[in-house]
């Protein structure tokens, strides 16, 4: 992120967010702060996505009451790659619980790239959080399924009820990737000598299947909401998770959700935040709103150049930075200068 965020005004609101017609407001200016960087370039490593339009860009805030704030390519459809991490990871915690999950992945960043065989090793085979390709695709193998079928629609259908619509899977990406995955394939067959996998090309292919589920912004920023919510759709109503399985998926964003950038993610935005290599970001305020970002652009790391300003620009200026704090003044907030919620 190349951009100076000192030069928007830092907020600090425990409270809800400000009106309606303000939050569109500051929609629209994040937008317009990010669009003019040109920087970064799409992941050419996957054919598929090597075809994207670098110059789209769509931003979106949905609020747990599901009031829905967009702006710019919102409704271009792309593969969620490793935002689905995350919400994977939450339905496998639904499941299994915290400790039992814990147990098999980490919760620590690795400091290193996404597709690091060395974090591997370093720690005999455990993988270190499920945000990294390792653990994420161990992750995928702890789904509770009778075979891969049920595996995969498990997954699938788990994903849908985070969107609040079915999701389709992209057959174009998946076959591009299926056909240039040999280092997930290695790394699933190095984490089967340790005894952590026991099919690791079934969980390689059903991990590249939920990689290529179709999204949209608003999409991701309805999934951030669900998380913001305690787990509940706010489109949909529906339960998707327990608040628990919540708070354990947000603290690992908060640590590991942007690769070997998490610390700076964490340190500039103060968000729990995921990025995909398609240009997807989604981003989480708890108990406020769910933030999906998507601009094809990547740094180095893999993150959306544009995606991250945009948050950036909304994490300051309507007080979302969970470590921002402002001096008591004996009873005023700072959420009252932007008016009462219609």
């Amino acid at each position: 992120m190349d951009r100076d965020l000192e030069d928007v005004r830092q907020r600090a609101a425990t409270g809800p967010l400000p009106a309606r017609l303000r939050v569109d407001e500051l929609v629209e200016q994040a937008y317009r702060w990010a669009l003019p960087d040109s920087s970064g370039a799409v992941a050419d490593y996957i054919p598929a996505l090597a075809d994207a339009d670098p110059d789209r860009f769509g931003l979106c805030v949905v609020e747990v009451d599901g009031a829905s704030h967009a702006v710019g390519d919102v409704d271009v459809a792309f593969s969620i790659q490793s935002i689905s991490k995350a919400f994977v990871y939450a339905l496998v915690c639904e499941e299994l619980g915290h400790a039992g999950v814990l147990e098999r992945i980490g919760v620590d960043n690795t400091g290193l790239a996404f597709s690091s065989v060395m974090a591997i090793e370093l720690h005999d085979g455990h993988p270190r959080n499920p945000m990294v390709n390792a653990g994420a695709i161990a992750t995928t193998a702890m789904v509770p399924a009778a075979d891969a079928d049920a595996r995969w629609a498990a997954v699938r259908t788990g994903l849908s009820r985070f969107a609040g619509r079915d999701l389709a899977l992209d057959d174009g990406v998946y076959a591009s990737e299926a056909a240039t995955n040999q280092r997930n394939r290695a790394i699933a067959r190095l984490l089967e000598s340790y005894g952590r996998l026991e099919d690791p090309l079934e969980a390689v292919d059903v991990y590249t299947r939920q990689c290529s589920l179709l999204v949209t912004t608003q999409d991701v920023a309805v999934m951030g909401a669900t998380l913001a919510d305690g787990g509940v759709n706010p489109v949909t109503g529906e339960r998707v998770v327990s608040p628990d399985v919540c708070r354990d998926t947000l603290a690992v964003l908060a640590s590991t959700g942007m690769y070997e950038r998490s610390g700076t993610w964490l340190f500039e935005i103060g968000l729990p935040g995921k990025s995909g290599v398609a240009g997807g970001v989604v981003a989480v305020a708890p108990g406020k709103a769910g933030i999906g970002a998507f601009s094809p652009r990547l740094d180095a790391a893999g993150n959306s150049v544009r995606a991250q300003e945009a948050i950036g620009y909304l994490s300051r200026a309507l007080g979302l930075n969970l470590f921002a704090s402002a001096v008591h003044d004996g009873g005023a907030h700072d959420g009252a200068a932007w008016g009462a919620r219609p």
